[in-house]
């Protein structure tokens, strides 16, 4: 681990000055970023920590956590009482496997203690759009329940209180009908390629219904796990996480006859 690396605490008063590593590292010009930023000040009067990861010999962010109180989580969970892991990240592959995520759990889970809470939950998946569960294990978390395909709810528990739970995804998808797009700009991946997609299904001739989730709440009912994502068609979800505009042209033309 290098000397050099500190770990800084964002705030809306100085998240524009590490842009762009609050928003996943994305160019700040860019829709996608800009959307992000907005979702997170907002987000601050909700409990929600950005802890940044900072090369002060590089001048650049290497790194960072994003989590918040369970109640306020945006994917498909009941996590009451815990502190919630939105997203890790460390960039470029330069700045991967020194500690450094280690490092920022840690700094979750000694907030977590500070605030009282049952523990710290995250989801992770082998997907490369979210977190994967090795590190997590590293650092004292257990899975507690799964769902396909390969998502995990991991928690470290910090004193005895009921474990989250998985929300009833499921059942959500079966109440869309026709075509849906369903999203947060907690993700500024996703919130970058709404536009696009729906553009194409506008020269495809379909007719597509796109609904922004603008709550946790909201995103906790929603129909997937990941819960930011979500593409669906009569009942059925087709994407449950950020798909380029190939990926959606090539699930339309099979699903959609």
């Amino acid at each position: 681990m290098e000397k050099d690396i500190i770990v800084i605490d964002i705030d809306n008063k100085n998240i524009s000055q590490y842009s762009p590593g609050p928003t996943c590292f994305l160019n700040p010009k860019h829709e996608g970023a800009q959307k992000k930023l907005e979702w997170l000040i907002k987000r601050f009067s909700e409990g929600l920590k950005i802890k940044l990861l900072y090369s002060e010999r590089d001048k650049k962010v290497a790194g960072f956590i994003e989590y918040i109180p369970g109640e306020n989580a945006w994917r498909s969970v009941d996590a009451k009482g815990y502190m919630f892991i939105h997203c890790i990240w460390a960039y470029p592959n330069k700045y991967k496997n020194k500690g450094y995520a280690s490092l920022l759990i840690k700094d979750c889970i000694e907030d977590a203690k500070t605030q009282g809470k049952i523990g710290v939950a995250v989801i992770t998946s082998e997907g490369s759009f979210m977190a994967g569960k090795d590190v997590f294990l590293k650092n004292g978390f257990k899975s507690v329940a799964s769902a396909e395909p390969s998502f995990e709810l991991m928690v470290r528990t910090l004193k005895k209180g009921p474990l989250p739970k998985f929300m009833d995804w499921e059942k959500q998808v079966s109440t869309y009908k026709g075509l849906n797009i369903v999203y947060a700009n907690q993700c500024p991946w996703v919130a970058r390629s709404i536009e696009v997609l729906a553009e194409t299904a506008k020269k495809k001739g379909l007719k597509l219904k796109v609904t922004e989730l603008k709550t946790a709440q909201q995103a906790q009912n929603s129909p997937s796990v990941y819960a930011v994502f979500n593409l669906v068609y009569n009942s059925k979800l087709l994407a449950d996480h950020y798909i380029s505009n190939t990926r959606f042209l090539n699930i339309i033309n099979k699903e959609i006859k």
